[in-house]
């Protein structure tokens, strides 16, 4: 099909963008996704304050990752219509005012909501990835989304940490005040700093809001990276959605401020998102796939040691945020080359397997382990994980069969 209509000013040009404005993007991605990952070691506060029972507290994660998902199809397409930087900055206004009305919320059903809106406008952060994707030049944008991803890492560990020291001090609302206060500030920031992208496609919008449909019907590139973003993200949601109900329980008792530090213990993956960005560059994305699904499913073994010790378990975190997230640029950067054009498209999408994943495990884990403990939540994680590698591996067993066909590297997005 035609590849959509697109016109790019001087800052769109093929010498991509500095390292300083990347850091900044990380930055922004992180403070935007910080605000789906608050809730999660309050889990036991936000109950009892709303009068939730231990069985709907998966809604918690799920409400917030099906506004996410729905985020995803009907506004992160938009980038590929209209201009991104406005979306941006837009989203992130909208962010706080969704934050308020989490904080004041009188009972569930509001704060149920409220955390669906905030789910929805996170979707700012997919928004800059592909505005730094369409930005980069071809050779270094492996490299540009490796440091965006790192921000998005360290705005996932630093939302846990955060998160559970302030509501121990001042309650579990006080996050979401503050969190509101920030992004109107990074509105302002934004709104002067991020340079001109006039970007215009030639696409309806239904269109647009259908490409998750049609990109899995007829890119084999994105299907297969899409079900392993699935699959491991559903390990990831199965892992953060459950931890906080055993490290509360006996034996171990901890506080809200002690089950949000762990978040800490997944700081290599900011390491993992910027090595795995430069040996995208270098072609060399396939091989780091295969490698980061093995420590992935691996890291369940540590992580299964929980209800005994707790080192074992932070060893696991290490290993498994380090891998997931080496997966995770390799799957952006293989993705958008099938068209950068229409890489809000192409990551919006894909990141649509990502919230159908977490939130699904997420749900999962709370069922396996109110069944049958933590034991069960790792045997699921582990599951997801090495499916995820046979669909890895039966890929590249197909592609050194498959004669030559001709296609362009870049053909355009459907």
């Amino acid at each position: 099909m035609r590849p959509p209509t697109v016109r790019k000013t001087p800052g769109e040009a093929s010498a991509g963008i500095s390292t300083k404005l990347a850091v900044m993007l990380a930055i922004a991605s992180g403070m935007a996704v910080a605000n789906i990952y608050y809730a999660q070691p309050l889990l036991e506060q936000i109950g009892r304050d709303l009068g939730v029972g231990p069985a709907g507290l998966g809604l918690v994660t799920t409400v917030t990752q099906v506004g996410y998902l729905l985020g995803l199809i009907l506004i992160v397409p938009l980038g590929d219509l209209i201009n991104r930087r406005l979306l941006i900055v837009a989203g992130c206004v909208i962010a706080a005012a969704a934050l308020v009305a989490v904080a004041v919320s009188p009972g569930s059903l509001m704060f149920l909501i409220a955390s669906a809106l905030v789910g929805v406008v996170s979707v700012v952060q997919q928004v800059i990835n592909a505005y730094a994707a369409v930005l980069s030049s071809p050779e270094s944008r492996g490299r540009i989304l490796g440091i965006v991803t790192s921000g998005v890492v360290f705005g996932v560990l630093l939302a846990r940490t955060v998160s559970g020291v302030l509501a121990d001090a001042l309650g579990w609302r006080s996050i979401y005040v503050v969190s509101a206060l920030l992004m109107l500030g990074l509105a302002l920031v934004l709104a002067r700093k991020l340079p001109p992208e006039t970007s215009r496609g030639a696409v309806p919008y239904r269109r647009l809001i259908t490409s998750v449909v049609t990109l899995t019907i007829h890119e084999r590139a994105f299907r297969v990276r899409s079900l392993i973003t699935l699959l491991v993200f559903a390990g990831f949601g199965a892992l953060w959605g459950s931890v906080a109900l055993p490290l509360t329980a006996a034996p171990w008792h901890l506080s809200t401020t002690e089950v949000g530090l762990f978040g800490l213990a997944g700081v290599a993956g900011a390491i993992g998102a910027s090595r795995a960005g430069a040996l995208a560059d270098r072609g060399r994305a396939q091989w780091v796939t295969g490698v980061a699904l093995v420590l992935f499913a691996v890291s369940w073994a540590p992580i299964g040691w929980l209800p005994q010790s707790l080192i074992p378990l932070i060893i696991g975190i290490v290993i498994l945020n380090f891998a997931g997230q080496a997966i995770s640029v390799t799957n952006q950067h293989l993705i958008v080359a099938i068209d950068p054009t229409a890489s809000s498209r192409l990551i919006g999408s894909n990141t649509v397997y990502y919230a159908i994943g977490t939130g699904g495990g997420a749900i999962a884990a709370t069922i396996a382990y109110s069944a049958s403990g933590w034991s069960a939540v790792c045997i699921l994680g582990a599951g997801l994980t090495t499916l995820a590698f046979l669909i890895w591996a039966v890929d590249r067993i197909s592609a050194t069969r498959r004669a030559p066909t001709g296609r362009a590297a870049n053909r355009p997005a459907t």
